[in-house]
């Protein structure tokens, strides 16, 4: 099922994966020549095949050439379960050929995800070539440098053309963010495939057994947290006798989608790690403001106190998923989806655990702003001279109408029981990015109503998971997971209240690495998060001060000044 909460389990366990991230290459028939005769016989070929909207079919059919990383997970859980298809020949193969008239075909594939290593090179050695596919999948860097050499199709006019109302309107739903990152003085480069940033909300996740042993209630404020986590520390919340528990959970890496810090320094109105708007209109880091120096301070009390493990600098999301597996944590900040890893291990351990998201709260007890990283990094461009650019704007229609729109089977090309990942059987993988709180909504509105029966789609596929939890089966994976997800209780819930209370604050700065971003970024980040961890483990706190004195001196300040003329180009 397509959400951050099953990818996270499904691919190590430590961080979002993101789905087959593939390229579309459009080649074969009416490929344009080096001469002008040759470029306005392809200008023709190309109005008289795809001028006949967002779903016509091309007749004859083109092929489409793509590269693509093989995931583990398409290669276990849906080929390795899947009987008569292959990773050339299946359901969405067919579908592209059957109503576009597109034949899919693979260049090379590589195993892992679109972040290994094999995947990077590979792709970089493609890209240094010369060699272009005709579409390619590219980070925003990527984009920006085959924008400025002038290699990559304007998509501009081709997308207001082809691309379907529904595909705009998802595209959409994140505001003017998405095209923002693939536009180039003035010209859409590439389609963005939208990632949902409020999938990476931030929820605090509670063991409320220990709460109800300890007589304690759910959090208001920062303070009350800081109460539970003392009294997970010191009241042996396990009943074992011993000193032997933490009440929050963190890792080396202190930022992350489970247990990371994001959340509790929004507490303190921190938002490490994006660019937000000051008083001023002007775009800031948000490591380094005052307000990230008060919640280091806080967590260096606690650490101090013994509620933070002492050993945390040096332990991954594995082993602090370990810990928590253990029943040794009480406490930690992750997204929605933490209840299926790492918290399912603490529960299959111990039935009697149980653990809730709740919403952040704030020092103040005001209603506190949710920091959301823009998530989007993935941007289908076009290789200039391509016959059919326009293709994978149409394969775009095709996914989300098939999973989605009006003539969806979502039970057949997206989550089919037989093998819940065949959606990344598909190069492009867009969606709708509040599909997982619509789902909720969906349930909890039959839920309240008492009648299921009307559920379709991904709604009706998490209810019968839900069901299947109620009714005690073992069956299926990570079912209390499921439950505290989407049930009464669960975290989707609160996403419901974040999104309606527009508690949202995203990301300011979208484009493509600047400069000195490319050059001195990864040396700032272990600057950083040095600096932090120190701090926690008991460095003075002054010590942040001179961590911003020396960020600004090794780049940040030469960054900032890019990134701001980079938000002001953007404005009308």
């Amino acid at each position: 099922m397509r959400s951050p909460n099953s990818s996270m389990w499904l691919k190590g366990l430590s961080a979002l994966m993101l789905a087959s991230l593939t390229l579309a290459a459009c080649s074969g028939e009416g490929v344009a020549d080096s001469d002008p005769g040759g470029a306005s016989q392809d200008s023709q070929h190309r109005t008289s095949a795809a001028d006949d909207g967002p779903f016509g079919k091309y007749d004859p059919p083109i092929e489409v050439s793509f590269v693509r990383d093989l995931s583990d997970v398409v290669e276990n859980n849906v080929l390795g379960v899947l009987k008569d298809e292959t990773i050339d020949n299946n359901r969405w193969t067919r579908l592209y050929e059957d109503e576009l008239g597109i034949k899919i075909k693979y260049d090379w594939i590589v195993k892992g995800n679109s972040t290994s290593d094999q995947y990077l090179q590979k792709i970089n050695v493609t890209l240094a070539s010369g060699d272009l596919p005709d579409v390619i999948p590219v980070n925003a860097t990527q984009l920006k440098q085959l924008a400025d050499s002038d290699q990559i199709e304007d998509m501009t006019e081709l997308y207001e053309k082809y691309a379907s109302p529904f595909t705009k309107k998802v595209l959409s739903e994140e505001g003017t963010s998405v095209f923002d990152a693939a536009t180039f003085d003035g010209k859409l480069m590439a389609i963005p495939q939208l990632e949902s940033s409020m999938e990476r909300a931030m929820y605090l996740w509670i063991r409320t057994d220990w709460l109800d042993r300890l007589g304690l209630q759910p959090p208001k404020t920062m303070a009350d947290v800081l109460a539970i986590s003392k009294a997970f520390t010191e009241n042996d919340p396990d009943g074992n006798g011993k000193k032997d528990t933490f009440g929050l959970g963190l890792t080396k890496a202190l930022w992350g989608g489970a247990m990371g810090l994001e959340g509790f320094m929004a507490g303190y109105n921190a938002y490490p790690n994006i660019w937000v708007e000051d008083a001023s209109g002007k775009l800031v880091f948000g490591s380094i403001q005052p307000e990230v120096k008060k919640a280091l301070q806080v967590l260096q009390n606690m650490a101090k106190n013994g509620e933070i493990d002492p050993e945390f600098g040096v332990k991954d999301g594995g082993k602090v998923s370990e810990q928590i597996s253990a029943g040794k944590i009480g406490m930690e900040y992750g997204e929605q989806w933490n209840s299926i890893w790492p918290l399912q291990l603490n529960r299959d351990n111990d039935p009697n655990a149980q653990w809730q998201a709740f919403p952040i709260v704030s020092e103040s007890g005001e209603t506190p702003k949710v920091p959301l990283k823009f998530s989007t990094t993935r941007f289908f461009a076009v290789k200039k001279g391509a016959a059919h650019p326009e293709a994978v704007i149409k394969m775009f229609n095709l996914h989300l109408e098939k999973n989605w729109g009006e003539t969806a089977e979502f039970d057949k090309y997206f989550a089919p029981p037989e093998a819940e990942s065949v959606w990344q059987l598909s190069p492009v993988t867009p969606y709708p990015v509040k599909k997982n709180v619509d789902a909720f909504r969906a349930i909890d509105a039959a839920r309240k109503a008492g009648d299921f029966s009307t559920l379709t789609g991904e709604a009706k596929t998490i209810q019968e998971k839900l069901e299947a939890y109620a009714a005690g089966s073992t069956e299926g994976f990570a079912l209390w997971g499921w439950e505290r997800i989407y049930g009464e209780e669960g975290s989707m819930g609160i996403a419901d209240q974040y999104d309606k209370n527009n508690q949202f604050l995203r990301e300011k700065f979208v484009g493509a690495p600047t400069p000195t971003m490319v050059e001195r970024k990864a040396t700032l980040e272990k600057l950083q998060n040095e600096a932090f961890v120190k701090i926690i483990l008991g460095e003075p706190i002054d010590k942040f001060d001179q961590f911003v004195a020396d960020w600004k001196k090794l780049g940040g300040d030469q960054i900032t000044r890019e990134v701001n003329e980079w938000y002001e180009s953007t404005k009308p």
